[in-house]
């Protein structure tokens, strides 16, 4: 059995346990800081896109979440001078330190801070912001580092205008950035084959498009404008177009005819001329052979003669021949340039010739179309007129006349095309006929060359063959001299 004085021995005294609690209170918290680590900085991990004009926030928060109250926190960019965005040291802002592009337009929330969320506000975003940013606490020796990627966008607008081979539609979009493409798409979403792309930056650094786009009509009259930059930001507007924005504007068409009635006048009127040249040139040809009853180059051997020249002279007629050479050569070379014209020509009136065969088949084409638009409204007329209201019947009965003053000029200018298809096919032949004659006429000019070069080298050989016979008598006449000294 233990006495008191035993049991009062074995009870600790309360200082020494009040210093071994506060030894393992002190041990723990030591474990848990080690174990929790310095605390470093969290930001984005990609690029963040704001929209112009936004308010947009950068993430910047420590981890582990610990109180920013009061230590310092930069926000900068390294480009700009002073290059602070945000400063704030002692719970108190210092703008006096900021760049002035900044003022008031960046903050952070003093009630985050406790749970060391730091991140910035930024508002009314502009495109001079777009860049690197770092997020800075210069007690805790650790930073971050947010990338901003600025964008603007706009709602594209599409008119539509007629047009002689369909509709033309045109779209426009202000106020893009980064430097925007545009599309034009059917309904399959396929892409159209577009005119060129504009594109005009206006002074603020932002970006206007436009493109246009000729459509025919088809299934659906459906088409699509669509506006894309490469931050990933898209916009794009539909527009139906009605089929009655398909049928041929009469005026326009009216014009087509009227310029291919003025080109193919040009083309006979050369025609004309060209053909009075030829058979001008023929008469005179004729007229001076007809008053000396002989050939012109016969003209010449007759003048060459009558001024004694000798007739019989080989000389003489090696003249001639030569003067009839150049006159082959002259003929030859005007029937070329002749030939080359005409060639031209009837080049130009087939090439006329398919253009309005093809405009002949448009309007073909176009007066079926308008037929069967009519007997559409036939129809809703006779059998819906009683359902129908006054002003749908009023308005169906207008379309119907104004398709029936279509059929009308449709009609008229299919009769024109036919009229000028028949003319140039006309021309065609004329100029043809025309072509034959002056290969044939070549094939002449060619053989009588041929002819005079022929005897010129026959009268050539012979002059030298006189000639040779010359010095062979003039050394005998000379040996039969020196025989009778």
């Amino acid at each position: 059995m233990l006495d008191m004085k035993d049991i009062l021995f074995l009870k600790p005294k309360p200082s020494a346990f009040r210093a071994l609690v506060l030894l393992h209170t002190v041990v723990l918290l030591l474990l848990t800081h080690s174990c929790r680590g310095q605390p470093h900085l969290i930001g984005p991990t990609q690029p963040i896109v704001a929209m112009l004009g936004d308010d947009i926030v950068l993430p910047c928060y420590l981890e582990p979440c610990v109180d920013a109250s009061g230590m310092t926190v930069e926000w900068a960019r390294s480009n700009l001078e002073p290059r602070f965005v945000y400063l704030m040291r002692d719970n108190v802002e210092l703008p006096t330190e900021q760049n002035s592009l900044y003022k008031s337009r960046t903050s952070l929330s003093t009630n985050k801070l406790k749970c060391g969320d730091i991140s910035l506000k930024l508002s009314k975003v502009k495109l001079s912001d777009a860049g690197t940013y770092k997020c800075l606490v210069p007690n805790l020796k650790t930073e971050s580092v947010a990338e901003i990627t600025v964008g603007s966008v706009s709602t594209p607008d599409i008119t539509m205008s007629k047009d002689n081979n369909g509709v033309t539609l045109e779209c426009k979009s202000g106020s893009w950035y980064p430097q925007p493409d545009m599309f034009w798409m059917d309904v399959d979403g396929n892409l159209l084959s577009a005119g060129p792309t504009e594109r005009v930056s206006s002074p603020d650094g932002l970006y206007a498009i436009s493109s246009s786009v000729t459509v025919e009509k088809r299934h659906s009259n459906r088409f699509t404008c669509r506006v894309q930059n490469n931050i990933n930001q898209t916009r794009e507007t539909y527009i139906n177009v009605p089929d009655d924005f398909f049928l041929v504007q009469a005026n326009s068409a009216v014009r087509v005819i009227i310029c291919l009635a003025i080109c193919f006048m040009s083309i006979a009127a050369v025609v004309f001329v060209m053909w009075k040249w030829g058979r001008n040139k023929e008469d005179i040809t004729k007229k001076k052979g007809s008053q000396h009853g002989i050939t012109p180059f016969h003209d010449v051997e007759l003048q060459l003669l009558m001024e004694g020249q000798g007739q019989g002279d080989p000389t003489v007629a090696e003249k001639l021949l030569n003067m009839k050479k150049a006159k082959h050569e002259e003929a030859l070379k005007s029937n070329a340039e002749e030939l080359n014209h005409v060639h031209n020509v009837i080049t130009t009136l087939k090439e006329q010739k398919e253009d309005l065969k093809k405009q002949r088949e448009k309007f073909i084409s176009q007066l079926q179309e308008v037929k069967i638009k009519r007997e559409e409204i036939k129809k809703k007329l006779i059998g819906g007129a009683k359902l129908d209201r006054e002003k749908k019947e009023n308005k169906r009965k207008k379309i119907n006349e104004e398709l029936d003053r279509r059929k009308t000029e449709l009609d008229e200018l299919l009769q024109n095309t036919e009229k000028l298809l028949q003319t140039t096919e006309d021309l065609i032949i004329r100029m043809t006929e025309r072509k034959g004659k002056l290969e044939n006429n070549r094939e002449q000019i060619e053989k009588q060359l041929t002819a005079t070069e022929t005897q010129i080298e026959e009268i050539q050989r012979e002059l030298q063959s006189e000639s040779e016979k010359a010095e062979k008598a003039e050394k005998k006449h000379g040996e039969s001299s020196e025989g009778v000294e």
